[in-house]
C-alpha cells in the first residue's frame, strides 16, 4: 500500500508552520507507517500555550484535504467560543489548501461543537 497522496494543492506548505511534533500529530494515520502497517491510535497531551488548538485544526483540515468526509468528523470542545474558533480555523486552513474546492465547510462540519451541544443533539436524534 502506498501512502495517501498529498492534499489537492500538491503542497504541504500549510504544514510548514507546525513544529515536528505537531506535524507528526497532524499527519498521523493518514497513510501507511514506515513498517508497512496501518498507524496506531494517537493521544496528544500538551501544556497550555503549546499549540494544541492549532494542531487539532490542522489535523481536521488535513483529514478533509486527504479526502475524509467532513460530515463524519466529530470535533468536540469545552466552550462555545472554542468551538466557533476551531471551526473557523479548520475552514480557513481548508480554503488555503483546497482553494475553490473547499466550498462551504460551515455546514459540512455538522458534528463540531461543545461536548454538551453534541451530546444533546445525539439524545434528540
Amino acid at each position: 500500500m502506498n501512502p495517501e497522496p498529498s492534499p489537492a494543492s500538491g503542497s504541504d506548505d500549510y504544514l510548514s508552520r507546525l513544529n515536528e511534533a505537531q506535524r507528526q500529530a497532524v499527519t498521523h494515520g493518514t497513510g501507511v507507517s514506515a513498517g508497512g502497517m496501518a498507524s496506531s491510535p494517537l493521544l496528544v497531551i500538551a501544556g497550555a500555550g503549546s499549540g494544541k488548538t492549532n494542531t487539532l485544526a490542522h489535523r481536521v483540515a488535513h483529514l478533509i484535504a486527504s479526502g475524509a468526509d467532513p460530515r463524519r468528523i466529530l470535533l468536540l470542545t469545552f466552550s462555545r467560543r472554542a468551538s466557533v474558533e476551531m471551526t473557523r480555523r479548520v475552514e480557513r486552513i481548508c480554503k488555503t489548501v483546497l482553494g475553490d474546492k473547499a466550498g462551504s465547510l460551515a455546514d459540512a462540519l455538522a458534528w463540531a461543537g461543545t461536548f454538551h451541544s453534541i451530546g444533546a443533539r445525539m439524545l434528540r436524534e
